[in-house]
């Protein structure tokens, strides 16, 4: 089943990344699941977006051999 989120008067992107998932660095993931609501930067109430699960993520600080 796939998790959905609807939106409240006056969220965006980055405010809904980091309600979902703790951090706005991910609202990409959103984006690219909901591709048919990228024209919209405040959404109104109601709106329902399709959320994503998290991919692995890489911490590229560390080099790939340690």
């Amino acid at each position: 089943m796939k998790k959905t989120y609807t939106t409240i008067q006056g969220d965006m992107w980055d405010s809904i990344s980091y309600k979902i998932y703790g951090d706005e660095k991910y609202m990409g993931y959103l984006m690219q699941s909901n591709l048919e609501l990228l024209d919209i930067f405040i959404f109104p109430a109601g709106t329902v977006l399709t959320v994503p699960e998290l991919g692995i993520e890489i911490d590229n600080k560390v080099p790939a051999w340690r």
